[in-house]
């Protein structure tokens, strides 16, 4: 099992929310890559979507505050 250290994740994000959100996001969008391409693959969606935020592949943009 891949272990993920959260504190990396979290680095430079404002919300830990935003972080999960888009992680979830992600990983639906993935999983609808495979689907529409029919890629078999034992990789888990939300660990490819960890990688790609990990790896700054892609980012997360932060809630604004409404104050």
């Amino acid at each position: 099992m891949k272990k993920v250290n959260v504190d990396e994740l979290f680095e430079g994000k404002a919300s830990r929310y935003a972080l999960v959100i888009g992680v979830a996001k992600r990983a639906r969008q993935i999983t609808k890559e495979f689907e529409d391409e029919e890629t078999i693959t034992d990789d888990k969606a939300v660990l490819l979507a960890i990688d790609e935020i990990k790896n700054h592949k892609i980012s997360i943009l932060q809630p604004e505050d409404d104050d």
